[in-house]
Parts: C-alpha cells; sequence; structure tokens
C-alpha cells in the first residue's frame, strides 16, 4: 500500500503538470514538455517518467507566469524532484534499502567509516608496522602492503554487486515506466538517448544554460558536470586498462607517470575534482523557490565521496615513491570501497534512471 507521502507528492506533481499540459507556454523548453503534451491522462508512472527526463535547469519555474503568489502556486522543478527521489525510493534493489535515499548523507558517511574500518583491519592485519610506514618502491609496492588478492575480492564482490544492484534497479523502473523491449533495438532512439545524456542536451533550454539563482542564464552547472563525468570515465578507462595490462600483459603496478593508465586517472582526477567543486558550489548558490533542500544532502554525499576518492588518488600518485604511501593507499582504496558500496543508493542512479526515460521519450517521439 502506498504511504501518504507519495501519494502527496504524486497528486501535486500531477496538478502541476495538468496546468502545464493547458498553457504550454514552455513546450520548447526541454524533453519533459512535448513528452506531456503527446498524453491527456497522468498515471503515477507516467509522471515518475516525466520527472526522470527533468535535468532540474529550473528554466520553466522561471518563465512561468504562474508561481507564487499566483493562487495556483507552480513548481514543476521541484514537484518532479519529489517525484525523481520517490522513483529512486520505490524501484531500488534490494527494496528494503530504498530509506536509503531518505536519509543519504548519514548512511554514507556510517558505510565510509565502516569502509575505512575495513581496509585499515585489512592493513593492520596483513602488513608490519615497518612495511606500513617504509619507503616501497617498484613492481608489486602496493601489493606489499594490501596483498592483491584481497584487495581484489573486496573490489570484485562490491562491484558484482553494484552491476546486479543498479541492474535490477533500473530493470524495475524501466517496465514500471512501460518500456518495450522493442525500445532496445531502436539503434536512432538509442543513439539520440545517448547524445543528449553524453550532451546534457536538456540542462537548459536550447543550450543557453540553467537558471541557478535567478532567470538570468548561466552554462557552469553543464561544465561542471561535463567534467565531473567525463573525469570519473576517464578514471574507470584507467582502471580498465590497468587491469589489462595486469591480466593480459602481466604487467604490475604501480605503472609509471608516462603510461597511460596514470595520464587517463590524473587528467580523470583532476576533472572530477574541478566538477564536483563547482558542483557543490553551484547548489550552495541556486535560488530557493525551485529547489527541494531535502534532496542536498544526498547530493552533496555523493559529489563528497567522488572529490575524495580523486584527491586521494592524486596525493597517492604524487607520493607513491615516500614513507608516506602506505598509509595514502589504506586511506584512499577506503575511499573507494565507500564510494562503489553506496553507488546503488546514492545519486549516481538517476545516470541509468535518466537514460532509461530518453530512451522512451526517443521511441515514443
Amino acid at each position: 500500500m502506498e504511504s501518504i507521502s507519495i501519494l502527496d507528492v504524486t497528486q501535486e506533481a500531477r496538478r502541476n503538470i495538468e496546468i502545464c499540459n493547458s498553457c504550454r507556454y514552455c513546450e520548447g523548453f526541454c524533453a519533459v514538455f512535448p513528452a506531456i503534451e503527446s498524453r491527456r491522462s497522468f498515471d503515477r508512472e507516467t509522471i515518475q517518467y516525466l520527472s526522470n527526463l527533468c535535468h532540474n535547469c529550473t528554466g520553466c519555474y522561471h518563465a512561468c507566469q504562474y508561481t507564487t503568489p499566483h493562487v495556483f502556486d507552480m513548481n514543476v522543478p521541484q514537484a518532479l524532484t519529489k517525484v525523481r527521489q520517490e522513483s529512486y525510493e520505490e524501484y531500488v534493489w534490494p527494496k528494503a534499502l530504498g530509506q536509503v535515499f531518505r536519509k543519504n548523507g548519514t548512511v554514507v558517511s556510517m558505510i565510509t567509516a565502516l569502509a575505512f574500518s575495513l581496509v585499515m583491519l585489512c592493513g593492520l592485519l596483513y602488513v608490519d608496522a615497518d612495511s606500513l610506514f617504509s619507503v616501497q618502491q617498484g613492481p608489486g609496492a602496493f601489493y606489499r602492503i594490501i596483498p592483491h588478492g584481497l584487495m581484489v575480492g573486496i573490489a570484485g564482490g562490491i562491484f558484482l554487486f553494484d552491476i546486479l544492484a543498479i541492474g535490477l534497479g533500473v530493470w524495475n523502473f524501466w517496465r514500471a515506466i512501460g518500456g518495450r523491449v522493442s525500445y532496445l533495438t531502436n539503434r536512432v532512439a538509442i543513439r539520440s538517448a545517448l547524445h543528449d545524456a553524453m550532451a546534457l542536451k536538456h540542462l537548459g533550454s536550447d543550450g543557453s544554460g540553467c537558471n541557478d539563482e535567478d532567470s538570468t542564464f548561466s552554462n557552469r552547472r553543464r561544465r561542471y558536470h561535463h567534467l565531473m563525468m567525463y573525469g570519473f570515465l576517464l578514471c574507470f578507462a584507467a582502471t580498465s586498462v590497468a587491469t589489462i595490462y595486469d591480466y593480459v600483459f602481466g604487467w604490475v603496478a604501480p605503472y609509471a607517470l608516462t603510461s597511460l593508465p596514470v595520464i587517463l586517472g590524473t587528467v580523470g582526477g583532476v576533472g572530477i575534482i574541478i566538477g564536483t567543486a563547482g558542483l557543490s558550489w553551484v547548489k550552495l548558490r541556486m535560488h530557493d523557490g525551485p529547489s527541494w533542500k531535502a534532496v542536498l544532502g544526498m547530493d552533496y554525499a555523493f559529489l563528497s565521496l567522488l572529490f575524495w576518492v580523486s584527491l586521494t588518488g592524486l596525493a597517492l600518485l604524487g607520493l607513491r615513491d615516500t614513507s608516506a604511501m602506505g598509509l595514502l593507499l589504506i586511506v584512499h582504496l577506503g575511499v573507494v570501497a565507500a564510494l562503489f558500496a553506496v553507488l546503488p543508493f546514492s545519486k549516481f542512479i538517476h545516470i541509468f534512471f535518466r537514460l532509461g526515460a530518453l530512451l522512451k521519450y526517443h521511441n515514443e517521439k
């Protein structure tokens, strides 16, 4: 049975959407409004689909003639943000962990502390103090602090859980919004959805940007988001290349500063640091009207973890030939473990929900 809060959130979003469907002033702003105009009625699943199409650029709020103090009190970005949050909770797997999204900042802190403790314990159990605080250089230096098998076992277990949890969560959402198997074979729609996602096409109408602080437009949110997103992809590519080096060619880490994994990871790490810091700054300055402050804890928790993963990784790279390497390695692995442990229950999940919504939109279009 649905809780009252979910029913209230859905009803408020439906009220906003039905007024939008009558007005249609914002029809060219983003994908949300053409999707609204193609419908006459809006059930709960349709509203969840529309909420995940929304990029929360807030352009429609500042353009709307029916926002407060008008009696309609329209606030489409805030209403859809609340529904979007509910969709994360409803379709996450395991379902019992859906409430994690409500107290995401607290849960992330607890998991981070647990991951730190686990990795620190492994370090203390498998290496003596002399090795931990002595200079370790050459191939296999990292594995003299944390054994290779243990490192792979922990990372592999978390990664497999992430794939399972994210996959099932996205599948639950896809079925609920009416996604069809035929949509997954439409190459034109897939190409368009990926283009929109990678270019952040709808993060501000017509490429003019978002209305972060007021009705003026700015593309800084798009730029910071791109730095973070492509930085993350570069770091993932660095890890993938390093895995090939190790298991295919037998080249053991750490690698030279001029090697491909190090170059990809360094550029990606710098991008993540700038992107996450910039997005945090933008969110702090966002206009109160269309913002829903309750969701910022989840945003900041994810951005903070990404920031510290990159910062500790770059610190480890810079000091890996010193006696600080052992402690830095343990700290870095602890933050990485925390990040991947919370991925299915963090803001990271919005990537796949939005991709699913965009794919449905382009198939219907």
